[in-house]
């Protein structure tokens, strides 16, 4: 909101020099094809004063367009010496330098997930065949009930352990890349760090409802996160406070969310296909 009066500078800028230019065209500084009398005496005064009204607007203007460009500057450098960043420069705080928070009390507040279907935009949500592509399955005998992980592969990378401000059971590479999520968030918003809590990581089963799609929480790259150990209800649209605000230090860290899927489950946090192919490219799985 604070460039919008920069740029509606840019625009009044943009009519004066049509102004400038425009004017010159209409007014033809020089007579017409005849004549030279008194009153074309006058029209050519009138008109030098006019260009010479117009070269002091412009040179206001221009005064105007540096000042402009001097606050930007200033609001800029205003802004990166008081937000703490991460590793790559960027600012990541919410908090208030003198330590308040003042959306704290309502991390637990539900609220509509806007434009949701676009929220992962640049990351690809790991479809169960993909998994099975990339590990094959997490074990041969699936059900709808949690089952430990028979999968050699991903068996011998599975870490059970404190991560952040929770417990978790997840691939090696998944648990790294977790907490690097979770001390972007301690760092920018502690109070929303200290209440975060899990409904459950590793679940080695299908997808509820189904006798044929495997959950993804069966390949310990996926997280269920809510706040205060409060429940979001699945699938309407809707979600925690806190929750939209842990989203996009997800996405940043290459995690998708699922309040972006078809039917909403915004406490659904798992690891995109960029990531995966990336972990694998690496050797980390």
């Amino acid at each position: 909101m604070r460039l919008l009066p920069a740029i509606l500078l840019s625009v009044s800028v943009l009519i004066a020099a049509l102004i400038v230019v425009s004017i010159p065209l209409f007014f033809p500084s020089g007579g017409g094809s005849g004549g030279g009398g008194a009153v074309d005496n006058q029209a050519r005064i009138d008109i030098e004063q006019l260009h010479g009204d117009l070269d002091n607007i412009a040179e206001a203007v221009n005064q105007l367009r540096d000042q402009v460009d001097s606050l930007e500057e200033r609001v800029n450098k205003i802004e990166v010496s008081a937000a703490p960043v991460d590793d790559s420069g960027n600012a990541l705080t919410i908090y208030t330098p003198d330590g308040n928070n003042p959306v704290s009390n309502n991390y637990t507040q539900v609220v509509l997930v806007a434009d949701r279907r676009s929220l992962n935009k640049g990351l690809t949500v790991p479809t169960p065949s993909f998994m099975v592509d990339k590990f094959g399955p997490p074990r041969d005998d699936l059900s709808a009930e949690c089952q430990p992980m028979t999968n050699p592969r991903l068996a011998a990378l599975l870490e059970d352990q404190q991560v952040g401000p929770v417990q978790v059971k997840m691939l090696k590479p998944a648990i790294e890349s977790l907490q690097t999520v979770f001390d972007h968030i301690k760092l920018a918003d502690p109070d929303l760090y200290n209440r975060i809590d899990t409904d459950g990581s590793l679940c080695v089963r299908f997808i509820r409802g189904s006798t044929t799609n495997v959950s993804n929480h069966s390949f310990g790259t996926a997280v269920d996160l809510n706040i205060d150990s409060k429940l979001d209800t699945l699938g309407d649209g809707r979600t925690q406070l806190g929750l939209t605000i842990m989203a996009d230090f997800f996405n940043a860290e290459g995690w998708v969310w699922g309040a972006a899927y078809g039917r909403e489950d915004s406490m659904h946090f798992e690891v995109s296909e960029e990531k995966i192919n990336e972990w694998i490219a690496a050797g980390k799985i």
